[in-house]
């Protein structure tokens, strides 16, 4: 953990070093995503994240991911949860499974800001594959080979990021092909 915090720390200060960087608003699921919102207030706009919001709000999670940060998110995206078993997104929904709902929810966050550059160089420095715990208490490896950042959840499934940096007030998201998923 000290050596993802150094490097993020690193990686900060390159970009302060090097001044004012516009960044264009990229669009997440047909809506602009900006810079200057949290991430909540970004998600509820991305039409391909209608799911996991309603995860996010049944898990009573809205306030945490508003707050300071940062934080980085795996955002899975519709596709993503409807691709698990059939049942297992209403099972996870029911209040009686709020903690399930909650365990899963905050494997996808890391209590740090981590650009797809930071990822690749953790991986890099790693020998090529980093494990980084979360806030649910996961563990995810993360891998950076040929431009793509793709995560590694616990029972070996591969999640690809298919859109990375999209910056937040609060941190980073990088939407994710798959759901995913603690050891239970």
């Amino acid at each position: 953990m000290r050596k993802f915090a150094t490097l993020l720390l690193a990686s900060t200060l390159g970009l302060s070093a090097v001044g004012a960087v516009a960044f264009a608003n990229p669009m997440v699921g047909g809506a602009p995503m900006y810079a200057k919102k949290n991430i909540i207030e970004n998600a509820v706009n991305s039409k391909d994240h209608t799911t996991l919001v309603a995860a996010v709000k049944a898990a009573g999670l809205v306030d945490t991911l508003q707050g300071a940060g940062p934080f980085t998110v795996f955002a899975p995206t519709n596709e993503a949860f409807a691709a698990l078993p059939s049942g297992t997104v209403d099972t996870l929904l029911k209040p009686e499974n709020k903690d399930k709902l909650t365990k899963v929810l905050t494997c996808h966050v890391i209590a740090a800001k981590a650009l797809a550059a930071d990822v690749a160089k953790m991986a890099k420095a790693d020998g090529g594959a980093h494990q980084v715990k979360t806030v649910g208490g996961c563990e995810l490896t993360l891998k950076a080979e040929k431009g793509k950042v793709t995560v590694t959840d616990e029972n070996g499934n591969v999640a690809h990021v298919t859109i990375a940096d999209v910056r937040q007030s609060n941190g980073v998201i990088h939407v994710i092909d798959k759901v995913l998923l603690p050891k239970m």
